[in-house]
């Protein structure tokens, strides 16, 4: 059985959609998984045991462009025996639909129910969980999920690891606090860059080195962590943000002792990487879209207007992320690392 993936547009949610893949080999064992995804989601993919092969797909998130989607839809027919669609837009619906796949299935929204002939209603009360939602898509309707979930597991290549270490002279002498200060989503998702620094500070006097991860735009937060480290310790600081390939990134968080990061793809990689990680919730819920892994300490403060899901403050404080001190997360640090960390 050949299946075809149309994945979703976000780093975090493209590792949870690992879930559905474990969902779909559990019950279609030798079944053939490939994903339909911007290029920009291959690294994470191609460390996905389940995945066959990653098909780029070149349109940028909103594009409609029908004349591609037919074309690429049409260089899709008959090689598949269903299509399972985790975007809710009908634009990701199309590429299936021109293809003729037999069975396109996916939740119901946008209007989409001529491009679509297994439809699903969502019921959020049954499936508060996103890796819930996208798991039901495995089964037939109304089918109990299989317990325990499955985690997202990301593989890692020796090779390519080392590799980015040598390329960036990183060492592994003494342990790795990776610090992911950044979040696509927007501003409320960010803890502010005076608490990372705090946290980085008390860890290198501990006798770590501390990484920080992100994208370009991420950058300027990594270096703002890094200047308010005094001389002498700002030494132990690496700001990667920016300068790595997600690959790399992937392949570097691996090698974290410690990570502390915003509710942010990230976030994800690190919990499918199984690393022990603090994550720093104030605008969204771990109740929808939590960390997978074994060891994880969620800190947040419950105000009374968070989760708001905003991207921006509506009161204009952020007083959900700005109030939430280092301490709780120096504190949970402590608790994950449980004894003394020796020096490699």
């Amino acid at each position: 059985m050949n299946i075809l993936i149309v994945g979703p547009s976000w780093v975090g949610d493209m590792v949870m959609a690992q879930t559905l893949f474990q969902c779909l080999r559990m019950r279609y064992p030798d079944c053939q998984i490939d994903v339909l995804a911007p290029e920009w989601s291959r690294p994470i993919l191609e460390r996905m045991p389940e995945v066959r092969q990653a098909l780029s797909f070149p349109l940028g998130h909103g594009a409609l462009e029908l004349a591609t989607r037919r074309r690429i839809g049409k260089s899709l027919a008959g090689q598949y025996d269903q299509a399972i669609l985790l975007p809710n837009s009908l634009k990701s619906a199309l590429v299936p639909y021109f293809a003729g796949i037999p069975k396109r299935t996916g939740w119901r929204g946008e209007f989409r129910y001529v491009l679509l002939n297994d439809v699903r209603t969502l019921d959020k009360s049954r499936y508060p969980l996103m890796i819930e939602r996208f798991m039901a898509l495995a089964y037939e309707p109304g089918a109990e999920l299989p317990k325990p979930y499955p985690r997202p597991s990301l593989r890692i290549d020796p090779v390519s690891r080392d590799a980015a270490l040598a390329k960036f002279g990183l060492a592994l002498d003494r342990p790795v606090l990776a610090l992911c200060p950044g979040a696509e989503f927007g501003e409320s998702k960010r803890w502010p860059a005076e608490h990372y620094a705090l946290v980085a500070e008390a860890r290198i006097r501990e006798g770590w080195q501390v990484w920080l991860f992100g994208s370009k735009k991420d950058h300027p937060v990594g270096e703002e962590i890094r200047q308010r480290l005094i001389p002498g310790l700002r030494e132990e600081a690496v700001n990667l943000s920016g300068d790595t390939s997600l690959a790399e990134a992937i392949d570097l968080l691996s090698c974290a002792d410690s990570v502390v990061s915003n509710d942010s793809g990230l976030m994800h990689v690190a919990a499918a990487l199984n690393r022990p990680l603090v994550a720093v919730y104030g605008s969204t819920s771990p109740g929808f879209t939590p960390p997978l892994a074994d060891q994880v300490e969620v800190v947040r403060l419950g105000l009374d207007c968070s989760p708001c899901f905003d991207r921006t403050c509506r009161f204009g404080h952020y007083n959900c992320m700005r109030q939430l001190l280092p301490q709780p997360v120096n504190e949970a640090l402590q608790r994950l690392q449980g004894s003394v960390v020796e020096v490699r």
